[in-house]
Formats: C-alpha cells, sequence, structure tokens
C-alpha cells in the first residue's frame, strides 16, 4: 500500500513540475506575416528617409464610422476587442472580431465603423518616415 501512495505522490509531483515548466514556457503566436494588404495587394517598397514608428491605441464607439482616409506608409494592427469593419472605397470589405490581425491597406482610401454593440479597440504600428503623416484625410 505504502508503495502505491508513494507511486501516487510521484507521479502527482511529476505532472505539476510538468504544468510548472509549462507555465513558464514562453509561446509565441505569428499573428501576421506577410508582403500584401489584407485586399491582397502588394505593400509598397519602404520609403527613404529616417525611420519613425508609430504605435497607436486606437478605440471607435459601437456605431462609429471613421471618416475617408488613406495611409502613405505601411501599418499592421491587431483588435484587441470588439468588432470592426474596414472597407475601401470600391468596396472591398474586411470584417474583423477580438483578437484578428490587419495589414492595411497602402494609399487606398477606406474607412473604419464599429457595427457592434462594444468599445472596438485596436492596436497599429505604423512603419513611417519623419516628417511623412501616417494618414491622409
Amino acid at each position: 500500500m505504502k508503495k502505491l501512495i508513494y507511486g501516487i505522490c510521484f507521479a502527482l509531483l511529476l505532472s505539476s513540475n510538468v504544468l510548472a515548466e509549462e507555465a513558464n514556457t514562453v509561446q509565441v503566436d505569428v499573428l501576421a506575416k506577410t508582403g500584401r494588404s489584407w485586399d491582397g495587394s502588394h505593400l509598397p517598397d519602404y520609403s527613404k528617409g529616417t525611420p519613425e514608428l508609430t504605435i497607436l491605441r486606437i478605440k471607435i464607439p459601437p456605431g462609429v464610422q471613421l471618416p475617408l482616409h488613406k495611409h502613405p506608409v505601411i501599418n499592421a494592427g491587431v483588435l484587441l476587442n470588439g468588432e470592426l469593419t474596414v472597407v475601401t472605397e470600391d468596396n472591398r470589405t474586411l470584417h474583423m472580431k477580438t483578437g484578428d490581425s490587419i495589414v492595411e491597406v497602402v494609399n487606398i482610401w477606406h474607412y473604419g465603423k464599429n457595427e457592434g454593440n462594444t468599445m472596438a479597440e485596436i492596436l497599429v504600428f505604423y512603419a513611417g518616415v519623419v516628417d511623412t503623416p501616417i494618414t491622409i484625410k
């Protein structure tokens, strides 16, 4: 009986160590890796000049539509919360939900709108150049 109890205790100790090791393991998930934007367009070459990275957290309330705009720089983001619909001027549409990533269109007029019932929150990274706007309205 003692051997059985020792065996069970050893198995529990071993499994708890495995769980502890798994909890301390770094996990990397590739959210996007591409040379194309979400609509299939090829991304442009990087601009010449001094690099300037911008990171924005954008919160869009339910029912709000952003104005028509375009980005002259490559940018990508992750929707942290809510839903977001992106529509180009020729009506190509992308529906996003929490956790989705986007490689945004470059130099193409588009807008985003929150058609959901909760705040849409997106974290966007822009790979720009000093003295060049990241968004044109």
